[in-house]
């Protein structure tokens, strides 16, 4: 098994058909089909489903694909260190993070990088849920992760970052004025827009109505994160929303109210504890000055290194 193998199969894995796989990799397909059934031999089990003009992963295939990328990594990490040392005039670093954290710190944190290390390549990945994030970053799927607290995050390093504000975002027509402050109990007399049960936004909201002692009261459920800001402006309802985002909908027209007490979400960079590539140690060094309060746990039992 080599490493052009591995990056064949995670491309034709990517794509779904050998075809596009090799249109993508800029090789011939009998050439890529050849390799790809030499490393089938080597291993002694399928890889891949043939089904007409595509192609599905077999279970043996499945288990392959963490692996690979842990391997690809790895030898991009070791021929850096040979070639370029840590002056990361190359790369590529791979990051997972809630939809939201995405938007702020995450938008922020990967503008500063990309000024410093221009030749370093970003993939931002979206989790299916919250829980994935943790899961993505723990089965080399992707390097670093961006959850808030609610994620499970054992056997992972963890660097906790500055708190995120959430504010209360009003229809362009509510009679409050943009800047006031509102308790949770006015917000829950109001018509709710929110994210299904089970996601970070909408876990924090039940927690902090919960904390008020007040029912929860849903006038618009949408897992389209994107369309929520569309919905209050047009008069459907309220949102609680990261500050960035709250600030960039009352551009838009919206009004915000500031909640008193304060709701924040509390928000961690995660990564396994095993060496990092230069790439994600500059990065979590970059976190670390620019937001992080300067507090590390650690994967074994919670110990926290305070640097």
């Amino acid at each position: 098994m080599d490493r052009r193998q591995l990056e064949y199969f995670l491309a034709v894995a990517s794509h779904g058909s050998f075809t596009s796989a090799a249109s993508a990799l800029r090789v011939a397909q009998p050439s890529l089909s050849y390799t790809i059934r030499t490393l089938e031999r080597e291993l002694g089990t399928s890889l891949f489903h043939r089904l007409g003009r595509g192609v599905r992963l077999t279970p043996e295939g499945q288990a392959l694909v963490g692996s690979a990328q842990q391997v690809l990594r790895a030898f991009q990490s070791a021929l850096s260190s040979v070639q370029q040392v840590t002056r990361l005039e190359a790369g590529r670093l791979d990051i997972v993070a809630l939809t939201t954290l995405a938007v702020d710190p995450l938008a922020g944190l990967v503008g500063t990088f990309r000024r410093a290390h221009p030749g370093v390549d970003i993939r931002i990945e979206d989790p299916e849920h919250a829980a994935a994030v943790a899961e993505m970053v723990r089965v080399g799927e992707c390097e670093l992760g961006l959850a808030d607290f609610s994620v499970p995050s054992a056997g992972l390093r963890a660097l906790e970052l500055r708190e995120q504000e959430m504010l209360a975002v009003l229809p362009p027509d509510a009679e409050m004025a943009t800047g006031r402050s509102v308790k949770m109990t006015q917000v829950a007399a109001m018509d709710l827009i929110t994210t299904p049960p089970g996601t970070t936004t909408r876990t924090l909201l039940e927690q902090s109505l919960a904390g008020a002692g007040v029912p929860l009261r849903i006038a618009v459920e949408t897992p389209h994160r994107a369309a929520i800001v569309p919905l209050v402006l047009a008069g459907a309802g309220v949102a609680l929303l990261p500050r960035p985002m709250a600030e960039d909908a009352a551009r838009q027209g919206a009004r915000i109210g500031v909640i008193d007490p304060p709701v924040v979400r509390r928000v961690r960079l995660l990564w396994r504890p095993e060496p990092l590539s230069h790439a994600g140690q500059a990065f979590v060094e970059m976190v670390r000055r620019e937001t992080a309060p300067g507090r590390v746990d650690e994967p074994s039992h919670g110990h926290r290194e305070t640097l």
